[in-house]
């Protein structure tokens, strides 16, 4: 079943919607009167994240199945079941260290999850799409703001998956006249949703920094590692472009208006322009959370690189879209998210209404 036509789209299918992101767009595309078919294999999440987003939204997400987007059998069921008029992809592992380690992973999941969804999108007809990309592509492309035009110089296999992603939506695009992508590129999302319900709940030890400092301002790990001291910034340690969650599924919804453009893949970074080093985040964090943020200084992590600032101005000029939220909205919402949820989602483990 299909419904994709040349109207703006009114029922999305979000992979990976009970992620981080995941979870908060779909809180935001309810919001905006948007009918959902939330798809996730729970690897990183757990179901209990979209009964927070209905009860948030005050809606019911309208399906929920259980599978991995590399699963064509069982992706193409849910098409055959649902008039789906774009896609909002999510779904991925996003973790630099990880895929140091684990390579072979990550280009399966997150290039064969893509390539498997395009496939069943186009037998079914559905040829708009919303792709979450990364500014890791950019690499050690130097010290920013950096543009759309920058050259991806991909140093670990995350930011080359979503690079590899980005070269095959493009092509498909030139290949096939009907199919529109917007991918986003956005630089470090960061924060948790304000009623403190939804945030970054990692398994294990965090690869990202704000989940990490969050977790030892509330004790349950000693201190922070610090990769690198000895990078050329201005205290020496990396420095990120760090944008509120909120604004960048903002963004998607955003983006979703903007698929009625025209046909063809056009990229847009997602970021304030504004860089933060490691010891700024643990500032603003340390007076969010009115508590002390211990941390040492380690060795440089393999694939990291000194500075990831975003030039989003290609955006503001072609949406009128920009961030509104700053550092200290991340630290104090993240603060909230960990102060109500001491041991994040553990434990849970409901399905939202029931359903598969």
């Amino acid at each position: 079943m299909t419904r994709s036509g040349p109207g703006p789209p009114s029922t999305v299918l979000v992979t990976g919607g009970a992620g981080f992101i995941g979870s908060h767009a779909c809180v935001e595309l309810l919001d905006h009167g948007y009918e959902l078919i939330v798809v996730d294999d729970y690897s990183h999440s757990t179901p209990e994240v979209l009964t927070r987003v209905e009860r948030i939204a005050g809606r019911f997400v309208g399906a929920v199945y259980e599978l991995d987007v590399r699963d064509r059998r069982s992706l193409s069921a849910v098409f055959d079941r649902h008039a789906v008029d774009a896609v909002v992809h999510f779904a991925a592992h996003k973790a630099v260290g990880a895929s140091m380690r684990r390579p072979a992973e990550y280009y399966d999941t997150n290039v064969g999850g893509t390539t498997s969804l395009l496939g069943t999108m186009h037998e079914h007809g559905v040829h708009r799409l919303v792709f979450s990309s990364s500014c890791a592509l950019y690499g050690e492309a130097g010290p920013g703001p950096l543009d759309e035009s920058t050259p991806a110089r991909p140093t670990n296999p995350y930011a080359a998956s979503k690079w590899l992603c980005e070269q095959i939506l493009a092509d498909i695009c030139r290949r096939c006249p009907e199919c529109t992508v917007l991918s986003l590129r956005y630089f470090n999302p960061a924060g948790a949703h304000p009623s403190g319900l939804l945030g970054e709940d990692p398994r294990g030890e965090p690869d990202n920094l704000m989940p990490y400092v969050a977790q030892v301002a509330a004790g349950r790990r000693k201190l922070l590692r610090v990769f690198g001291g000895d990078w050329p910034t201005r205290d020496g340690t990396a420095v990120r472009d760090y944008l509120h969650v909120m604004d960048t599924v903002e963004a998607h919804r955003t983006a979703l208006d903007h698929l009625v453009d025209g046909p063809g893949m056009r990229v847009f970074n997602l970021g304030v322009g504004r860089g933060s080093s490691v010891l700024d985040v643990v500032a603003a964090y340390r007076h969010a959370a009115g508590r002390e943020v211990p941390y040492e200084i380690v060795a440089r992590r393999p694939g990291d690189v000194a500075e990831l600032v975003a030039d989003a101005s290609a955006v503001e000029r072609a949406w009128g879209w920009r961030p509104t939220r700053d550092l200290a909205d991340m630290c104090r919402d993240s603060w909230r998210f960990q102060q109500l949820n001491p041991q994040g989602y553990a434990g849970s483990a409901r399905r939202p209404n029931g359903r598969r």
